[in-house]
């Protein structure tokens, strides 16, 4: 078999993902059992980093594997990995729930302290980190949703442009090319004296 041919078929093992979809097409239901464990943590820490509060997250992690388990045998094999789709699915029952709830998402400044170097700094200098800090939540707040997600995932919870885009459910270039159209209005939306 040649390169191309393994990436364009599913793995084969009694264990692959693409066997246990397969199996839950078949009504296995202990398959789709196998499924959520492997996947349900990946889908729940998408989803609490999405909502920020874990009550929701579980209940839309619960709902994301229910849909999934009602529309399993209308996916079908794209050379991805199924937990794209999982993770698609858990993806729009946040944008749903955000919609109906008119929740807001925010980047907390918890995650950019976190992320921060520590400074030895005088208090000025603290002053004027925390207004730049303000300043760039107040911009990515500003930013489109497709934007601001992939700002978050890539520059926030330090995710790389492959795990950004599996993320997203998008290629690789795309996200490349979003962050750069994402970089360039923070820059515009940034004021002059703190960029």
């Amino acid at each position: 078999m040649t390169a191309a041919a393994e990436l364009l078929e599913p793995e084969e093992d009694g264990e692959g993902s693409w066997a246990l979809v397969k199996a839950s097409q078949n009504g296995d239901t202990a398959a789709f059992g196998r499924l959520y464990e492997r996947y349900h943590d990946v889908v729940f820490r998408y989803i609490v980093y999405r909502m920020g509060d874990r009550g929701t997250a579980e209940d839309l992690t619960h709902e994301t594997f229910l849909r999934a388990l009602r529309r399993i045998n209308s996916v079908t094999y794209q050379g991805r990995d199924i937990g794209a789709w999982f993770v698609t699915i858990a993806r729009n029952l946040v944008f749903d729930q955000v919609k109906s709830s008119r929740h807001r998402l925010e980047s907390t400044t918890d995650n950019i302290v976190d992320i921060a170097p520590p400074t030895t700094e005088g208090p000025e200098q603290l002053v004027l980190e925390g207004a730049a800090r303000d300043a760039l939540l107040r911009a990515i707040d500003m930013l489109n949703p497709d934007q601001r997600e992939c700002i978050v995932l890539r520059f926030l919870n330090g995710l790389s442009v492959a795990e950004t885009a599996v993320k997203m459910d998008r290629n690789e270039g795309a996200v490349k090319a979003l962050q750069h159209r994402a970089v360039k209005r923070l820059a515009q939306l940034m004021p002059d004296g703190v960029r």
